[in-house]
């Protein structure tokens, strides 16, 4: 729980959502809070300006939009999910993804074994070797956001190979949903879900994933 005194507003349209003085990647909950507690768990609060900097360094790139979706899909063309289309394991009932469950936003039950994050290798991998594209924490692409970029190209190119928004860079794409996402209020946590944000923000369920570089 957050100390009153750090929390310095709330959002009108989620009041779910608390800004919290000195929240940052280093201290992803406040100051009272630390990233050495957390393990493998996934980076959030990194903003898209911050995702860069770190491929600047690194020598790496965040993926495309298209990009992101193929490798999340792992080889299974026009399935829902990562692993097929059923959301639990159709053997044990068990979770496959790290997601919400309960009554949102008044009580996560953690069914899938998670409050918050999950560590990456959570779960169990796609067809391509992939931990947790969806659900977890949102991941910055390269792209700006275009609502209606893939009909655009469809309708002009035909099947959309690698579809690439020409729209100013206001807002960023995020894909794969997090640990937040509920079917009552943000079922994202699917291989075709969209989502954007500005490229100067950052919060507590979003992180990124990078691609290499071609040589």
């Amino acid at each position: 729980m957050h100390p009153r005194a750090e929390v310095v507003g709330r959002s009108a349209r989620a009041p779910w959502w608390l800004g919290v003085k000195g929240a940052n990647w280093k201290h992803p909950e406040g100051p009272q809070s630390d990233i050495r507690e957390r393990g493998d768990h996934p980076v959030v609060h990194v903003t898209w300006n911050d995702a860069q900097a770190y491929c600047a360094w690194a020598g790496r790139r965040l993926p495309t939009e298209a990009e992101w979706e193929r490798a999340s899909r792992g080889g299974l063309e026009g399935a829902r999910y990562p692993w097929g289309d059923e959301l639990l394991d159709l053997l044990d009932g068990d979770w496959r993804v790290n997601i919400w469950q309960g009554s949102f936003p008044g009580h996560d039950t953690g069914e899938d074994g998670w409050h918050g994050t999950a560590p990456v290798r959570t779960y169990q991998p796609n067809g391509y070797g992939l931990w947790q594209t969806v659900g977890n924490v949102w991941e910055w692409c390269a792209d700006p956001f275009d609502p209606r970029a893939y009909a655009k190209r469809a309708r002009a190119q035909g099947p959309a190979r690698n579809p690439r928004s020409q729209v100013s860079p206001v807002l960023r794409v995020l894909r794969g949903g997090s640990y937040l996402c509920h079917d009552s209020y943000c079922n994202r946590y699917r291989n075709a879900a969209r989502s954007s944000n500005t490229p100067g923000s950052s919060m507590g369920n979003a992180g990124f994933r990078t691609v290499a570089r071609q040589a």
